[in-house]
């Protein structure tokens, strides 16, 4: 066993090891239904602390040779399957973690190198007569396995849009990267060699002209997650038996951490169920993995239509949006649609595909990006939250005059500020302040 060749199980049993396990085997009921078809090339892109590199090591656990793992999984969904031996640990893995090589590296400009002389160090030590040293490129590398041993390989990359989407590594850089990614799997020769590739990271493959830079992976996200919905966050039906388990009231968690709509799932974030289960306080756990600021440079970009956008989610609006332009290449944001796509790649914003509408998913999110907003200084909101806030105060003092006279005064002063066309808008804008006030006091 190595550490990216053929691993051992003990990444997963810490999973196992953990407090609270929600059992997420399906997945790999779903890629054994898949092994060695068209279908085995799988992008699965989620938001951070949703359970990626859990899905990763747990694929590997399953599938590695270097690991001895049917007691481990014996007892889990993926045990009372018919074909579960037939796959078990019976496969050549690689399993690299992009972030991990990043982290680890000198200098970024030869992260790829990195990552491909560490892997191929191993395959040297468990074939040596087959890679040579003058062997340089990894996917010539499986190739010559294949081809000598008939051997075919599991590939599985955690956190694989490391590269694009820090803004540390150069274009230059990520396009090395891409390169090493379509040398491993576009074409015909690396459907001789893999029996399955599962990529996992926050965005989907990133877009080139028309096309994906690797046209042939089957992509599941947060706008489509498809069969693999499910496996993407918590469902509902487990979030509702862990707070039965926790003697937690469900509507309230519901209210606070569900609004993920995927393929008819309600999907919830693990992270924040498994603190809110653990610790027993309402709050955004989420944002203790990250802060709210990397969405300030986003709300703050200057696209018409995106602060209007931003303001009427907040207050419980869906916005219309169009996915289809967005890159998936953070550096490469051109209009409003691509920052809110963008935001719902990152989890801080909901999709619902029937629609093709954006919305805040949540109040932990709603808390999120109010607090984003608040803190970036938007003139419009601070001074129409100002006067949604007297209007508030009128309601309560139930001065229908002056409650009048400040409707009318925010519909003829502020509307055309903030660029609100409609009466919808106009009471979405009004509501957050009624949403805050209400949470303050509550």
């Amino acid at each position: 066993m190595g550490r990216f060749v053929n691993p051992d199980s003990s990444a997963f049993q810490v999973a196992l090891n953990s407090r609270i396990y929600v059992d997420k085997t399906g997945l790999i009921e779903y890629t054994n239904s898949v092994l060695d078809t068209t279908n085995a090339y799988i992008c699965n892109s989620r938001p951070r602390r949703f359970g990626k590199s859990y899905a990763a090591n747990m694929l590997a656990a399953y599938y590695s040779k270097g690991a001895d793992s049917e007691k481990m999984f014996s007892g889990l969904k993926i045990s009372r399957e018919s074909d579960f031996k037939k796959h078990l640990n019976k496969y050549d893995v690689i399993h690299i973690d992009i972030q991990w090589f990043l982290a680890n590296c000198d200098n970024t400009d030869k992260v790829v190198l990195f990552i491909t002389e560490s892997v191929l160090e191993e395959l040297r030590e468990l074939y040596p007569e087959v890679v040579p040293k003058e062997v340089a490129k990894l996917s010539d590398a499986l190739s010559r396995v294949k081809e000598r041993t008939g051997q075919k390989f599991v590939i599985i990359i955690d956190e694989w849009d490391a590269i694009i989407r820090d803004g540390s590594v150069t274009e230059n850089v990520q396009d090395e990267y891409l390169n090493f990614l379509r040398g491993m799997f576009k074409g015909i020769e690396p459907t001789k060699y893999i029996q399955l590739a599962y990529l996992t990271g926050i965005l989907p493959i990133k877009k080139e002209k028309a096309q994906s830079a690797v046209n042939n992976l089957d992509e599941f996200t947060m706008l489509q997650a498809d069969e693999l919905a499910p496996y993407i966050g918590f469902t509902e039906d487990e979030v509702r038996e862990l707070c039965e388990k926790y003697n937690r009231d469900f509507d309230k968690v519901k209210k606070w951490y569900d609004g993920y709509l995927l393929n008819g799932y309600q999907v919830y974030n693990p992270k924040a169920v498994v603190s809110i289960m653990t610790k027993g306080r309402f709050r955004s756990y989420w944002s203790e993995t990250g802060s709210y600021e990397v969405v300030v440079p986003l709300i703050c970009m200057n696209y018409d239509g995106l602060k209007n956008a931003i303001i009427e989610m907040l207050s419980g609006s869906d916005v219309k949006v169009d996915t289809a332009t967005f890159k998936n290449d953070p550096a490469k944001i051109q209009n409003r649609d691509d920052v809110i796509t963008y935001l719902i790649h990152l989890g801080y914003l909901g999709y619902n595909e029937d629609t093709e509408t954006a919305f805040v998913p949540n109040e932990e999110i709603r808390q999120e990006l109010t607090t984003a907003v608040r803190s970036s200084n938007w003139d419009e909101l601070i001074t129409f939250q100002q006067e949604s806030r007297n209007l508030l105060m009128s309601t309560l003092a139930m001065n229908e005059k002056q409650v009048a006279a400040q409707i009318d005064k925010i519909h003829s002063e502020f509307t055309s500020t903030i660029q609100y066309n409609d009466e919808n808008s106009l009471s979405s804008t009004i509501s957050l302040d009624y949403s805050r006030r209400s949470r303050e006091s509550g």
